[in-house]
């Protein structure tokens, strides 16, 4: 591990935890050649899988266009950036659950509008507007009605 601030490759573990609800160890380091001390997240590596698009193209899963994607349907909302990393880890979670080398983007989008749901019901209005592309305002009405007969 390089340091940030010298580039030196040696270094020191100060302080080692577990972070983020257990999946990350959080390790405190100290640069042997200039001695600053930073911070690095180790992370279990996940099995990578192919997203497999509307019109049919593949491409590598990216967990930052989930998170790109929640934080913009929670822009100006009262929801922390913690909240939307725990949302990503939950849809996270569940893809490793579901995933068999490929899923649909079909599949993260729903995922993804379950865990909006549950946090911002505006936020939620807002990705579905965006995922299920709508064009007219009867098409949120029509969700939101959905949304009141399904979760009252």
């Amino acid at each position: 591990m390089k340091c940030p601030y010298c580039q030196v490759e040696e270094d020191k573990v100060v302080d080692s935890r577990g972070s983020r609800n257990g999946k990350a160890i959080r390790r405190r380091r100290e640069c042997l050649g200039c001695g600053r001390r930073y911070t690095t997240y180790e992370y279990v590596e996940m099995a990578p899988f192919i997203i497999v698009k509307s019109a049919g193209q593949r491409e590598p899963y990216e967990r930052q266009k989930i998170l790109d994607g929640l934080k913009m349907a929670c822009t100006k909302r009262p929801i922390s950036a913690e909240a939307i990393e725990q949302m990503a880890d939950n849809i996270e979670n569940q893809l490793q659950t579901m995933a068999d080398g490929e899923i649909s983007s079909k599949q993260i989008g729903e995922l993804a509008m379950r865990q909006l749901y549950q946090v911002d019901e505006v936020a939620y209005i807002r990705f579905a507007s965006v995922y299920r592309k709508f064009k007219e305002v009867k098409e949120f009405l029509a969700e939101i009605k959905a949304l009141q007969q399904t979760y009252g």
